[in-house]
């Protein structure tokens, strides 16, 4: 049973530092009650804990063209019992815009019943600082003997999120980190089950998000 926002810890058993313009949230069906991450209320413009985050705040915040995108993926969600993933674009309390991938899964109870949506903020507009790169960089060596396969991951990225390569990147940098999982064998290991995705326009989105945010857990297995 996936649980995309439990706490992640490297093999070392040091916590994952997460970069400022990653958050999580949580979605809960019944109430539409959500929960925010301080990344999350920082993005939008406000301290965490100053303000309770719910479905009219979200969507007051949601760029004036994207309003109604999100307001049928909510209602989508709410029906379906399906995540609630997008990219779209929102208003932070300063006026600036923010493009946001939205990357997300169920969320279960012990009983097995889906009662929500939870997963993560990415900001596209935001670049990873300096520092965090070359961190990043050393990370992942093989990285040239490995670019076939991570440019097809890349490809599948940009195809199912409508991104670019360097916003591609960045999110299989960002699983990389967050999973401590070498850049190539995650690229490998999405590409492998990519295929095994159900074809069907309505579903396709929610089942990447998915292997996205789980792949990290079987590669070594394939």
């Amino acid at each position: 049973m996936s649980r995309p926002i439990a706490s992640r810890r490297r093999q070392d058993g040091q916590s994952v530092d997460r970069p400022s313009h990653i958050g999580t949230f949580k979605f809960y069906f019944v109430g539409q009650r959500w929960e925010w991450s301080d990344e999350v209320a920082r993005m939008h413009g406000y301290e965490p804990g100053s303000v309770v985050p719910t479905t009219e705040l979200l969507l007051s915040h949601k760029h004036p063209d994207d309003r109604r995108l999100v307001q049928d993926l909510l209602d989508h969600a709410l029906h379906t019992g399906e995540s609630f993933s997008s990219r779209h674009r929102f208003i932070d309390t300063r006026g600036e815009e923010h493009d946001v991938l939205v990357v997300a899964d169920r969320m279960f109870d012990e009983r097995g019943a889906v009662i929500g949506s939870a997963g993560y903020y990415v900001d596209l507009t935001t670049s990873l600082d300096a520092a965090r790169q070359a961190a990043l960089d050393e990370t992942l060596p093989g990285l040239f003997e490995s670019r076939a396969v991570i440019e097809q991951a890349k490809g599948a990225l940009m195809v199912i999120y409508r991104i670019s390569a360097d916003q591609a990147f960045r999110v299989l940098q960002w699983r990389s980190q967050e999973t401590n999982t070498k850049l190539r064998d995650l690229a490998a290991g999405l590409i492998a089950e990519l295929g095994d995705l159900p074809p069907a326009p309505s579903t396709i989105q929610s089942q990447f998000d998915h292997l996205l945010l789980t792949i990290h857990e079987r590669v070594g297995h394939h």
